[in-house]
């Protein structure tokens, strides 16, 4: 076959209705994948993530307005009573300021309560010191001081206060009280150690220095905590007594007093 020859066939081909037929739904095929591609991106815009705002310590209403503005939604979660913060204020936010997400997100709100929640009390008495603050936790509640009095056994609780008065299982109180106990102690399991909680964060820190049956004397907050919601977020940078100079050991109930800031620096 010669090249007219071919040439004529090949123009047979391309205008014969099959082929043309082919061509079109391959062209059309091809539209629909470049047309779904560019409507998904649109729908969950592909490589545009937005930075989720500060929300905490706002009011509801603007912490509405702010989320809005940035395309995003908020919902209340939960509530939480907290006295040193302002009342109806957001407490606490997730995604956390700073988090990337895609438009239309919605952020999950923890609120400060008008008015505070009300628990029972449980019956700790009898319960170790570590099964009674997290008894209290579950509840709501905090622990507050570590009086120590002689008995057979350590740790054992002895009496339950609130307020400084004996308080009974049972009796309601707001959430986040501070519930102080009276603690057994055998002359012959006396000691502890003072641990290292430079670097941790304020309530982590107390929570440390309870877990070794000690109290906390006294919390310095640096200049820059304006605020409950500030204090929530300083860290240790400094402790009395230090680890290191308590290694001889230490009476269960004796004192620690806790510098923070917002950042620790290096020593």
């Amino acid at each position: 076959m010669d090249k007219k020859e071919a040439k004529t066939t090949l123009q047979k081909i391309l205008d014969s209705r099959i082929t043309k037929n082919l061509l079109v739904a391959l062209l059309v095929f091809l539209a629909v994948i470049m047309l779904s591609k560019c409507t998904l991106g649109c729908i969950t815009k592909h490589g545009k993530e937005l930075e989720v705002p500060e929300l905490t310590n706002m009011t509801v209403s603007e912490a509405v307005a702010i989320a809005e503005e940035c395309g995003l939604k908020v919902e209340i979660g939960d509530s939480v009573y907290i006295r040193r913060l302002g009342r109806g204020l957001v407490y606490s936010q997730n995604p956390p300021a700073g988090g990337k997400v895609k438009r239309g997100r919605r952020i999950i709100l923890t609120i400060n309560a008008v008015s505070p929640k009300k628990v029972g009390m449980p019956n700790l008495v009898g319960f170790s010191l570590r099964q009674a603050k997290a008894e209290l936790q579950s509840r709501g509640l905090s622990l507050g001081r570590l009086t120590y009095v002689n008995d057979i056994a350590t740790n054992n609780v002895l009496q339950q206060l609130y307020r400084g008065r004996e308080i009974a299982p049972g009796t309601s109180v707001e959430t986040l009280s501070r519930i102080d106990l009276v603690l057994g102690l055998n002359p012959e399991e006396n000691e502890t150690t003072v641990p290292s909680v430079i670097g941790l964060k304020y309530l982590r820190a107390v929570d440390v220095i309870h877990d070794y049956s000690l109290n906390v004397r006294r919390l310095v907050f640096d200049k820059g905590i304006k605020d409950y919601s500030d204090s929530l977020d300083a860290v240790v940078y400094k402790q009395s007594p230090s680890a290191s100079e308590s290694l001889s050991g230490t009476s269960l109930g004796s004192e620690v007093t806790l510098y923070l800031r917002k950042e620790a620096a290096a020593e």
